[in-house]
C-alpha cells in the first residue's frame, strides 16, 4: 500500500486523467445544443451553492472574506454563462460563403486546470464551465491549501455536468495534490493543454512541460487619477475594489497616483472611505512585513484584514478600517511597498503633473506588473488615449474599480479568472482567457483562383535546361550516339587529370572526328563540370577536395600527397575559472547598472528576476544562470 504522497498523487494523475480522456471521447460528439444544457446546468449548480461554496473557501484557506467570495462564485456561475451562452464553439461555428470557407469548432481534449488557493472555489467553477464549454474534458490540480473546497467544488460541477448528460468522469479533481503530482498532470500525454493560475514559478513549470498552455502574469496594478474626474466618485471605487476580498484578486489596486494639487481632498476622501494613512514608522514596519528582502510577498499576510495585518506590523488601526494607506515617493526594490501586496494595502503618489503620473505608472509595472492592469480616471479622452497607448498593460481600464472591470464584472470584457498578460508578461496571450481559448478551429476551403493570379513568377531558365539545350542535335547533322559522347567525356576528364578508374590517368585515346564532334565536346564538358560542381560545394578548382564519385581531388591524378601537418605543441592549461557570486534579487536598475559597467549579473534558480530585468537582461545578455557550488 502506497505511503508517499508523491507517488499517491502521481498514480491518482494517470486514472484521472484516463477517465476524464475516455469521457471526452464521448463528449467530443455532442452538438452545441448538449453542450449548452450541461453548462447551464452547471452554472444553476454554482449559483445554488456559491454561498457554501465561499465559506467553505474561507475556512480552508483563512484568505479574504465570505461576502466577497461569494460575489466571485456568482462571477463565475452566473455571469459568465450568460456572457458565453450564445457563442458557438462546436461542431460549424461559421460559414463564409463569399470566401468559400466553412469554419469548424474542435476540442482540444483534456484541460490540466490547476486552481489556487486565492480563489479556489470561483476559479473551479470558472474552469470547469469553460472547459466543457469547449467539448473538453478537465483534471483539475488544487492547491494543498484549497483541495477540500476545491473538490467539492468541482464534484457539485461534475453531478450537475452528468445531469444533463454528459458522460460520467467528464470532469476529475485531484484529492492529494503535490508538487509533483502537478507536473505529472502537466506533461501527461493525454492532456491537450494546461491552464494555469497560480505563482510564478507554477506558470513557468506549465510553459516548460511541453504542453500548450494558458499562463499569467503577476499584477502590480497602478491608478492614474486626473484633475477632472470627480474625486468622491474615483476614491470610492478605488477603496471598494482594493478592500474587495482583501486583496487576494491579481489585479487589484497596488498604487494611487495624483498631483501635489489634490493632496489634500484625495487624502479627506480616502479617509471618508474609511482608509487608516500610516506615519513613517508604520511604513517602515509594513515594508518589512508585507515583502521580503528577497522581493516575494509575506503569504501570512495574504488575503488578510487591514486590522490583522496592522497588528502583525505592530500597530493598530479602528475596526472599521477599510484599507491601509501608505504615501511613498519611489518605486524599485528600496520602496518594498511600490510592489504587488495582495493585501488590502495601498500606496499613493502625489507628483506635479499628468505627466509624472503617467512617468510613475509606467515605473510601477515595469517593477512587476508588465503585461497585465492598469487604471485611469479622466473625463479627458485624449489624455486616456495617451495613457492607454503608452502603458506597458494588456488591460487599460476606465473609470472602474480594477478587481471588478478587469474580470468583466463592470465592463464588456469576457469574465474570467486567467487574465493573459502577453508577449511581455511571458504569456502566450493577452486575452482574458475564455472557452473560445479551449478550442480548435479547422477550416474547409474550395479552389476560388488560379495562383497566377495573386503570385506573378519571373522568367527562370535553371542550369539544367541550359545544359539540355546545349545537348540538343544541331539543325541537319546526324544524330549523336552514347559510345561517341563517352569518348567525350573520357577526353575531358583526362585533360583534367580525372580517372574514373582510380589510377592515374593515361594518355587519352584518339577520338574519332564524327560530324558536329565540337557540339559533343562542348556537351561532355558542361556536363562533366556540372556533375564535379554538385558533388563538391567547394568548387572543383580547391586544393584538396575530392568527389565521391571518381579520384578527382582539385589537383592532377599522379601527384605526391600531401606532407602530413606538423604536429601541434599541447595548449596551455585553461586558467581557473573566476570566483562568481549568486544575487537573490534583481530588478532593471541592477541590469543597467551591469551594462553600464559592461558585467554580467550570475542568477540562480531561486533569483527573484522582475519581469522588466528579464527583459533589458535579455536584450544585453547580461543576465547569466549558474548554479550555487
Amino acid at each position: 500500500m502506497l505511503h508517499d504522497n508523491d507517488l499517491i498523487s502521481i498514480q491518482e494523475v494517470r486514472e484521472k486523467v484516463e477517465k476524464a480522456w475516455a469521457a471526452q471521447q464521448k463528449y467530443a460528439t455532442f452538438t452545441q445544443e448538449q453542450v449548452d444544457a450541461v453548462v447551464e446546468s452547471m452554472g444553476a449548480a454554482g449559483r445554488a451553492h456559491a454561498v457554501e461554496l465561499a465559506e467553505m473557501a474561507v475556512e480552508e484557506t483563512a484568505y479574504g472574506n465570505v461576502q466577497d467570495k461569494i460575489a466571485k462564485n456568482l462571477l463565475n456561475a452566473e455571469h459568465l454563462p450568460n456572457y458565453i451562452r450564445n457563442m458557438k464553439t462546436v461542431g460549424v461555428l461559421r460559414e463564409l460563403p463569399a470566401e468559400k470557407v466553412i469554419e469548424i469548432g474542435m476540442p482540444v481534449g483534456v484541460v490540466a486546470a490547476v486552481v489556487p488557493t486565492t480563489n479556489p472555489t470561483s476559479t473551479a467553477i470558472y474552469k470547469t464551465i469553460i472547459s466543457l464549454k469547449g467539448g473538453n474534458g478537465v483534471v483539475i490540480s488544487p492547491h494543498p491549501r484549497a483541495k477540500k473546497c476545491t473538490a467539492y467544488t468541482a464534484d457539485l460541477m461534475h453531478k450537475a455536468a452528468v445531469e444533463a448528460g454528459a458522460p460520467e468522469g467528464i470532469i476529475q479533481c485531484l484529492t492529494t495534490p503535490t508538487t509533483e503530482g502537478t507536473q505529472a498532470l502537466m506533461s501527461h500525454k493525454k492532456i491537450g493543454v494546461i491552464l494555469a493560475t497560480g505563482g510564478s514559478g507554477m506558470v513557468r513549470a506549465a510553459y516548460s512541460s511541453g504542453k500548450p498552455a494558458f499562463g499569467v502574469g503577476p499584477g502590480n496594478v497602478p491608478v492614474l487619477l486626473d484633475s477632472n474626474y470627480d474625486l468622491a466618485d474615483a476614491i470610492s471605487k478605488l477603496v471598494a475594489g482594493k478592500a474587495f476580498d482583501y486583496g487576494t484578486v491579481c489585479s487589484s489596486e497596488q498604487s494611487l497616483v495624483t498631483y501635489l494639487e489634490l493632496k489634500e481632498k484625495v487624502i479627506a476622501e480616502l479617509k471618508k472611505n474609511k482608509a487608516h494613512f500610516a506615519d513613517d514608522q508604520q511604513k517602515q514596519a509594513l515594508g518589512k512585513l508585507l515583502v521580503s528582502a528577497g522581493g516575494t510577498i509575506n503569504p501570512a499576510c495574504v488575503g488578510q484584514s487591514p486590522q490583522k495585518i496592522a497588528k502583525m506590523a505592530g500597530f493598530q488601526v479602528p475596526d472599521d478600517t477599510s484599507i491601509i494607506v501608505a504615501e511613498i515617493d519611489g518605486v524599485g526594490k528600496f520602496h518594498p511597498l511600490s510592489a504587488e501586496k495582495l493585501s488590502p494595502v495601498l500606496s499613493v503618489y502625489f507628483v506635479k503633473d499628468f505627466a509624472a503620473a503617467m512617468d510613475i505608472c509606467d515605473q510601477i509595472l515595469h517593477f512587476g506588473g508588465m503585461g497585465h492592469t492598469c487604471v485611469i480616471f479622466s473625463n479627458d479622452q485624449a489624455r486616456v488615449r495617451e495613457f492607454g497607448l503608452r502603458m506597458p498593460a494588456m488591460r487599460v481600464l476606465v473609470n472602474t474599480d480594477s478587481p471588478g472591470g478587469s474580470t468583466g464584472l463592470t465592463t464588456n470584457l469576457l469574465p474570467s479568472m486567467t487574465l493573459g498578460c502577453g508577449a511581455m508578461g511571458g504569456n502566450v496571450t493577452s486575452d482574458n482567457v475564455g472557452p473560445q481559448h479551449l478550442i480548435n478551429i479547422k477550416r474547409i476551403a474550395w479552389w476560388v483562383r488560379d495562383a497566377r493570379q495573386v503570385v506573378h513568377l519571373p522568367d527562370y531558365r535553371p542550369a539544367a535546361k541550359v545544359v539540355a539545350a546545349a545537348a540538343a542535335p544541331v539543325a541537319g547533322s546526324p544524330g549523336i550516339d552514347r559510345q561517341t559522347v563517352a569518348a567525350a567525356v573520357e577526353k575531358y576528364l583526362a585533360q583534367r587529370g580525372i580517372s574514373l578508374s582510380g589510377s592515374p590517368a593515361a594518355a587519352p585515346a584518339p577520338v574519332p572526328e564524327a560530324p558536329k564532334a565540337a557540339t559533343v565536346a562542348n556537351v561532355a564538358a558542361a556536363v562533366v563540370d556540372h556533375f564535379l560542381a554538385s558533388h563538391n560545394p567547394i568548387g572543383r578548382a580547391a586544393e584538396g577536395s575530392a568527389c565521391a564519385t571518381c579520384s578527382y581531388a582539385g589537383k592532377p591524378a599522379g601527384s605526391p600527397a600531401p606532407a602530413p601537418a606538423p604536429a601541434q605543441p599541447e595548449p596551455n592549461p585553461p586558467p581557473p575559472a573566476p570566483k562568481i557570486t549568486i544575487v537573490d534579487f534583481v530588478a532593471e536598475t541592477d541590469v543597467r547598472e551591469a551594462i553600464k559597467a559592461n558585467k554580467k549579473i550570475y542568477i540562480g534558480p531561486k533569483t527573484i528576476v522582475t519581469p522588466a530585468a528579464r527583459e533589458l537582461g535579455d536584450q544585453h545578455d547580461t543576465l547569466v544562470m549558474a548554479q550555487r557550488a
